[in-house]
C-alpha cells in the first residue's frame, strides 16, 4: 500500500480550538495558504508516481473538499478531479461539537476527566457521537478499499487512527497527537512519517 495523506488546512473552529468534528466548517485563509503549500510539496517531491496516476480522494466535508482542490490546484492538476469517501469524515463529537474543552468543563467536569483516562475509547454524549476506537473501525474498512497508489485528504482524527493501525501506536498515545495542517504523511510499506 502507497498512500499520502493531507489534513485539511485549518479553520476557524482550529484557531478557536472549538470541537468541530463531523460539522461543516469551512477553511479560513490560513487554511487556504495551507492547503495550497502542501500541493506545492507533492508536486516538488520525488514521488514513486505521476500524481495524475493516483487515485484522489477526500473526506466529503467541505473543508476536506476545498483543501483537495487547492492542493490539485496547486500541484497543476484539474481541481475537481477527485473522488470523496465518507469513511474518511471526522469522527463526531456529538453534543460537544462548536464547543471549546473549556467550555464543555464548565458544564460537565465529570465527563472531561472520564475522557482524560481514556481518550481513545471514550464517547461524547449524542446519538451520533463517536470514539476514536469507532473511528479506527471505518479508517481500517477504507484501507481495505485501497487497491492503487492513493492521495487522500482527511481530518486530524483519521490520521490519528492511521498512527494506531498502521505505526502501533497506543490507541490513548495516538489520540493526543498533534496532527499538523501543513504536512503530508506517507504511508507505505507498514511504515509512516511525514515527507
Amino acid at each position: 500500500m502507497l498512500l499520502y495523506v493531507i489534513r485539511h488546512g485549518q479553520t476557524d473552529y482550529n484557531r478557536e480550538q472549538r470541537l468541530q468534528g463531523a460539522r461543516d466548517i469551512p477553511l479560513n485563509d490560513t487554511g487556504r495558504g495551507q492547503a495550497r503549500e502542501n500541493g506545492r510539496t507533492l508536486a516538488s517531491t520525488a514521488l514513486e508516481f505521476a500524481l495524475d496516476r493516483f487515485d484522489w480522494v477526500s473526506s466529503p466535508l467541505s473543508r476536506t473538499r476545498e483543501t483537495m482542490e487547492l492542493v490539485r490546484e496547486s500541484a497543476g492538476l484539474d481541481p475537481r478531479d477527485y473522488r470523496t469517501d465518507e469513511l474518511l469524515t471526522e469522527l463526531s463529537f456529538g453534543d460537544w461539537e462548536g464547543q471549546t474543552l473549556e467550555e464543555v468543563g464548565q458544564h460537565s467536569r465529570h465527563l472531561i476527566t472520564a475522557r482524560e483516562q481514556n481518550k481513545w475509547r471514550f464517547r461524547p454524549p449524542g446519538a451520533k457521537a463517536e470514539s476514536y476506537e469507532m473511528l479506527a473501525q471505518r479508517t481500517d474498512r477504507f484501507l481495505s478499499r485501497i487497491t492503487q497508489p492513493t492521495i487522500c485528504v482527511a481530518h486530524g482524527g483519521v490520521i490519528r487512527t492511521l498512527f494506531n493501525r498502521i505505526g502501533q501506536v497506543d490507541g490513548d498515545e495516538a489520540a493526543l497527537l498533534d496532527i499538523p495542517q501543513d504536512r503530508v504523511l506517507k504511508v507505505a510499506d507498514g511504515e509512516i512519517g511525514w515527507i
